[in-house]
């Protein structure tokens, strides 16, 4: 099961009951926070989790309205005596940015860990899933991020006895390890069948609608994109400060062929983003309007 919040929904400016913007994935013990705007630790209270069990801090761009809430969150966490490291991830400029914010959060318990990311498309590998950065086009350095749980095969009972198998090696070979006894190796897919349908979700805003989107969206169970107008007059704005409109997600969310669409990152003009909502779904049915807290647990289909 990945628990998926959209803890913040804001652009620019936090607003009464919109936050800026912030997004909580939880996985098998892990917590991914991607973006930390002005208001996440509120919203996370509002939720009902702690900030110290946060794993990972990605980071889509460094305009404040998406780092701004970064030199608080750590000082809660080590308020919480947490120990623990904690990895940032981020475009280029990470380390002077983290850096610059820690001025006011100088002393912490626990080690801060900054990974740069350096490629257009970037891999990052962790203990059963997989977070994916790709370059957007924003007006400055900006990536989009998918997070991919792995699901393996099913465990094929017959296989291992027809193998002989020892049985007591059962169990870690369907964890995936390879493991040698007697002076034979055996390996996982020995007794696994073929790979099963994991869980993604992927998350971008600011930027124009391009290739690098769709092509990441591709095969996601939930994508969230910015909204940022509604208006349709506002395409000519959007499309000066490199943001998209609600239409324009709801084109790329057709065509990746995804089952739900969240929007998020909405202006401050538009107060009621859920009322340009019908118009959108005639491009795409399956959009929401997010609001903050906006949540799903999303779980292995069954097969």
């Amino acid at each position: 099961m990945l628990d998926v919040s959209l803890l913040g929904t804001g652009g620019m400016m936090p607003l009464p009951h919109r936050w800026l913007t912030a997004l909580m994935l939880r996985y098998n013990g892990k917590s991914i926070l991607i973006d930390c705007g002005e208001g996440t630790q509120v919203a996370l209270r509002e939720k009902g989790w702690s900030p110290k069990p946060i794993d990972i801090i990605c980071f889509t761009h460094y305009h404040a309205d998406h780092i701004s809430g970064l030199p608080g969150m750590l000082l809660t966490m080590g308020n919480a005596e947490r120990r623990d490291p904690l990895l940032l991830i981020g475009p280029k400029g990470l380390v002077r940015a983290v850096n610059a914010l820690r001025v006011i959060a100088p002393e912490l318990p626990f080690q801060v860990e900054c990974r740069e990311i350096s490629e257009s498309e970037e891999e990052i590998p962790f203990d059963g899933f997989c977070l994916k950065a790709f370059k957007v086009n924003h007006s400055v350095l900006c990536y989009g991020y998918s997070m991919t749980v792995e699901r393996g095969g099913r465990f094929d009972k017959d296989r291992a006895l027809a193998q002989q198998i020892p049985m007591k090696l059962w169990n870690r070979l369907q964890k995936g390890e390879t493991l040698e006894e007697d002076g034979k190796v055996y390996t996982p897919d020995m007794v696994l069948g073929a790979p099963r349908k994991g869980l993604k979700v992927t998350y971008c805003t600011d930027t124009r609608p391009t290739d690098s989107i769709l092509t990441n969206a591709a095969g996601s169970d939930l994508l969230i994109l910015e909204g940022m107008y509604g208006e349709p007059d506002k395409l000519v704005k959007a499309k000066e400060n490199r943001h998209m409109t609600m239409y324009e997600a709801a084109r790329i969310a057709r065509a990746a062929q995804v089952p739900k669409l969240w929007l998020t990152h909405y202006s401050p003009s538009l107060i009621r983003p859920e009322e340009y909502l019908s118009q959108v779904q005639k491009i795409f049915p399956g959009t929401v309007a997010a609001r903050d807290g906006q949540s799903v647990e999303l779980n292995f289909s069954e097969d």
